[in-house]
């Protein structure tokens, strides 16, 4: 028994010396093989389509309510949603401006797959600024608004396209709301309390669909310029935190890690997605541009350099992308 044991223990030494040199010889480490990761399917979006429809508005000019050129905007989304395939209505309200002007407000919705009960809200504000407050020159004539205004709502048109052509099977509703710009100008004080978002306050209270309701929103403002920053800022973060996770977790894995940044900051006072969340109950986010320089807006905000020179395509991407991918991934 002694001598039978001594031999199997010797053989079981010579095996296992074997089977270590299958995996290093003369000094060489033969890794092995791994399973490959599933390759991420990037969603179609065209930067060129989204930059043309931001380059279409603010060819109307400035665009704030009651003005002519606000009018003739306000039919060109109407109609691109509408020719896009999408169910699309707008939404009348009247609102009280910082100095007790009455404005009429115009609400654009456009509805996809009108019949799913799962839904999805993105929105983005379609007025431009009445007046250049933050710049040093014509502070009293308004502004274009090509990223504050028109960057989210031609990024939301391509995305729209993109729907209609892939037909995802969740439902999705894009709000262009109105007046979100008209608030007081820095430096001067108002009776009227929340002077700004008119339009989202006006749609809160009075929905477009009796009950409506979504699973989560998400506002564009200001995601057109190059090299744009995106933290998760104070009141997405208060009111929909995991919705903020899974964007920007969706922003990485598409290697926009650069756009999308886990950075909490606290430089927006209020946004459109502040009365969605508190009014109308829907969880919503705001991608919007953090300057970190100034830890504030971009440089260019509430100036008369808000115009086409400051869009970049390849943000338009990370921007459109990224929704594309975040709708995609909902069952």
């Amino acid at each position: 028994m002694k001598n039978k044991l001594f031999y199997l223990l010797i053989a079981g030494l010579i095996i296992s010396c074997g089977d270590d040199s299958n995996t290093k010889k003369k000094g060489i480490t033969v890794t092995k093989p791994t399973t490959p990761q599933p390759k991420i399917e990037r969603p179609d979006f065209n930067p060129d389509s989204a930059y043309l429809y931001i380059n279409q508005q603010v060819d109307f000019g400035p665009r704030f309510p009651n003005n002519e050129a606000h009018g003739k905007c306000a039919k060109f989304l109407e109609n691109k949603l509408s020719s896009i395939g999408l169910n699309t209505t707008t939404q009348i309200g009247e609102a009280t401006t910082f100095n007790n002007k009455k404005i009429i407000i115009k609400n654009i919705i456009g509805e996809y797959n009108p019949e799913a009960t799962k839904r999805i809200l993105l929105f983005a504000h379609w007025d431009s600024r009445p007046f250049a407050d933050q710049d040093t020159k014509n502070m009293t004539l308004p502004i274009l608004g090509a990223n504050d205004g028109a960057s989210g709502v031609g990024i939301l048109i391509e995305v729209a396209r993109q729907l209609t052509i892939t037909k995802p099977n969740i439902g999705v509703d894009i709000i262009f709301f109105d007046a979100e710009d008209y608030g007081q100008p820095a430096g001067m004080n108002s009776n009227i309390s929340e002077t700004y978002c008119l339009g989202s306050q006006y749609w809160a209270k009075h929905m477009h669909k009796k009950g409506y309701t979504a699973e989560y929103g998400i506002l564009l403002d200001m995601v057109g310029n190059s090299n744009a920053y995106f933290t998760q800022e104070a009141i997405s973060m208060r009111y929909a935190p995991q919705i903020m996770k899974k964007v920007w977790n969706n922003g990485k894995l598409l290697g926009y890690s650069n756009h999308y940044v886990n950075q909490q900051t606290a430089f927006v006072g209020t946004d459109d997605h502040e009365y969605v969340n508190t009014i109308a109950g829907i969880p919503s986010i705001d991608i919007i541009h953090y300057e970190r320089g100034s830890g504030s807006f971009h440089s260019t905000w509430h100036t008369h350099n808000d115009n086409m020179d400051v869009i970049d395509k390849s943000t338009l991407s990370a921007v459109g992308e990224v929704l594309l991918y975040t709708i995609y991934q909902e069952k």
